[in-house]
C-alpha cells in the first residue's frame, strides 16, 4: 500500500482563494472590509519571517491590514494599551500577538486580554470554553488544529467521522486539545495519548485517524499506524542533513515519512501539509470576525 499524499499546499491555496472571493463579496454587499493586525515584540527570526507571511496573505485576500512592530524591551503595560486600543477599532475584525514574547511579558496576561471576539488565534479562554462545550459556529479555533481538520474532512471525504477512532499524540493547549475536540465534535471516538501513555505504540495501531502533535522528529514509526489509516503530521522539527553538507539542516515531521506511507491510507507531508494551513485558517478567521459583524453567514472550506 502506498499512502494517498494530502496536499496541504492545494488546499491552503483553495482556502485562500474563498477568502479572496468572500472578501470581495462582503465589501461590494456591505462596505466592510475584513482587517487584521499582527503584533510581534522583539526580533525574533522565526516569528519576524511567520509575521511577513501573514501580511502578505492578508492584504492578497483583500483586508486591511496592520503590523506592529515593537522593541524587545517594550514594557508589558504598553503592549496591554495597545492591545485595549485594537479592542476598541472597528476596523480590526482579528488580531494577535505573536509568540513567544520577551519573559518580562506574561504572555497569559496578554492573551486573556485580547477580545475574545477578536481572538483569531482561539487561545482566549472565552474561545477555549465555547470549543469545549461545542459552540463551533461562534468559537475561534487556534489555527493548526483548525487547518488539519479540514485537510483530515477533505482525505475522507466526509465531515461526520462516525464510527472511526481517533488518536491524537500530543497534549498541548495549541494543537492536542483543540484538535480532540474538533474530532469529538465531528463525532470520532478520541483518545489523547502523551508521554506517559502505556503503549503507545500498540495504541497507536488502533487509529483509524492518527494525529502526531508531539514535537519529536519521525517518532511515529512504520508499526505504530493501522493500514490503511489517515496519519495527520503537525510536527515540524529542524534536524541535521548532512547529505546536504557540513552545518545544513532539513525540516521533518513527527511521523516517519517514508515508512508510514507505505502502511497508511493517507498522509501529510512535512513541508507541504499542515503548516500551509495556519496562516490560511488565520485569514478564514479573519473573515469570519468581519462576517459576523456584518450579520452574513462566513463560507465553510
Amino acid at each position: 500500500m502506498t499512502a494517498k499524499v494530502i496536499d496541504g499546499t492545494a488546499a491552503a491555496e483553495n482556502v485562500l482563494a474563498t477568502v479572496k472571493s468572500a472578501t470581495q463579496k462582503l465589501v461590494a454587499d456591505t462596505g466592510i472590509q475584513p482587517g487584521i493586525a499582527v503584533i510581534i515584540v522583539g526580533e525574533d527570526p522565526a516569528s519576524q519571517s511567520y509575521v511577513r507571511s501573514k501580511g502578505k496573505r492578508a492584504e492578497e485576500c483583500g483586508f486591511k491590514s496592520e503590523t506592529y512592530r515593537l522593541p524587545a524591551d517594550t514594557p508589558e503595560a504598553d503592549l496591554l494599551a495597545l492591545i485595549d486600543k485594537l479592542n476598541k477599532d472597528d476596523s480590526i475584525h482579528g488580531f494577535l500577538v505573536q509568540l513567544p514574547v520577551p519573559d518580562h511579558i506574561d504572555d497569559g496576561k496578554v492573551i486573556q486580554a485580547v477580545d475574545p471576539d477578536k481572538d483569531v488565534d482561539g487561545f482566549n479562554f472565552v474561545n477555549v470554553g465555547r470549543l469545549v462545550t461545542g459552540q463551533l459556529g461562534e468559537a475561534f479555533v487556534p489555527c493548526t488544529p483548525n487547518g488539519s481538520m479540514v485537510l483530515l474532512r477533505r482525505a475522507l471525504g466526509a465531515a461526520d467521522l462516525s464510527g472511526l477512532n481517533a488518536v491524537v499524540v500530543g497534549r498541548s493547549n495549541i494543537v492536542g486539545k483543540p484538535m480532540a475536540h474538533l474530532l469529538l465534535a465531528a463525532n470520532a471516538t478520541v483518545t489523547i495519548a502523551h508521554s506517559r501513555t502505556k503503549d503507545l505504540p500498540g495504541l497507536c495501531r488502533t487509529a483509524d485517524i492518527l494525529v502526531a502533535a508531539v514535537g519529536r522528529p519521525e517518532m511515529i514509526k512504520a508499526d505504530w499506524v493501522k493500514p490503511g489509516a489517515c496519519v495527520i503530521d503537525v510536527g515540524i522539527n529542524r534536524v541535521p542533513a548532512p547529505e546536504k553538507g557540513e552545518g545544513k539542516y532539513k525540516v521533518v515531521g513527527d511521523v516517519a515519512y517514508d515508512e508510514c506511507a507505505e502502511v497508511a491510507g493517507s498522509i501529510t507531508p512535512v513541508p507541504g501539509g499542515v503548516g500551509k494551513m495556519t496562516v490560511a485558517m488565520l485569514m478564514a478567521s479573519t473573515l469570519a470576525s468581519a462576517c459576523r459583524k456584518a450579520g452574513v453567514e462566513p463560507p465553510s472550506y
